[in-house]
């Protein structure tokens, strides 16, 4: 209960600092700054430029909510022409959360197709949604480097070697099973580069399948 009444504080505090500037949309701004975890929360309180900042963002957040249909409208010309400030827009987004990973969090939400991502911009549940689950992949992977790099365990091992098969396997169903094998060979860090570089990763697959065949 305790955290919930914090919360609450916090809510008011916040609400009383956004209002006299953005009276119309003061409600929606601070409700979308409680998304953020708390102890950010508690660091915008007492950092006006932080606050501002935040805000700032929320309110184009608001906008970019209330002018998708805008987007969608447009001729094919101009919509391609606006994947530049779309990603622009959705890093503006995922900034908020102050998630330490903002470039590459919005650099996965991108690889979308066009229309989810303009969901994302119009619906901010659904964008933190998203956001807290490409975070999750991303410490994920974190994990299994750290593992990878901090021992030489079988475990650690086979993880790569599947998730090395899974992707080898959508390149060459046939032979996924050796050309994997090979691959193992490498170290561990080139593997994990093969790992998050998927064109080094086709460059390696097709290295194996030329030795095989000589």
């Amino acid at each position: 209960m305790d955290e919930e009444e914090d919360m609450e504080t916090i809510g008011e505090q916040l609400y009383s600092r956004i209002y006299p500037k953005h009276e119309e949309s003061a409600g929606k701004l601070t409700g979308m700054l409680l998304e953020l975890p708390g102890p950010v929360l508690s660091q915008m309180l007492q950092d006006e430029a932080m606050l501002t900042a935040a805000v700032d963002k929320a309110l184009r957040a608001l906008q970019a909510a209330q002018e998708p249909s805008k987007v969608t409208c447009k001729e094919e010309d101009d919509v391609s022409a606006s994947s530049d400030s779309l990603g622009e827009q959705l890093f503006e987004l995922v900034d908020v959360y102050n998630t330490g990973h903002s470039q590459k969090i919005t650099g996965m939400l991108l690889e979308q197709h066009k229309e989810a991502v303009l969901n994302l911009l119009s619906d901010p549940k659904l964008l933190e949604e998203q956001v807290n689950l490409a975070l999750k992949t991303l410490k994920e992977q974190n994990v299994e480097e750290t593992d990878v790099s901090d021992s030489s365990d079988v475990d650690d091992t086979e993880k790569l070697g599947e998730r090395l098969f899974s992707l080898v396997e959508e390149l060459d169903p046939l032979h996924a099973n050796d050309i994997t094998g090979m691959l193992l060979e490498m170290d561990p860090a080139a593997l994990r580069q093969l790992l998050s570089d998927h064109r080094m990763l086709e460059v390696a697959v097709q290295k194996a399948q030329a030795a095989m065949d000589t």
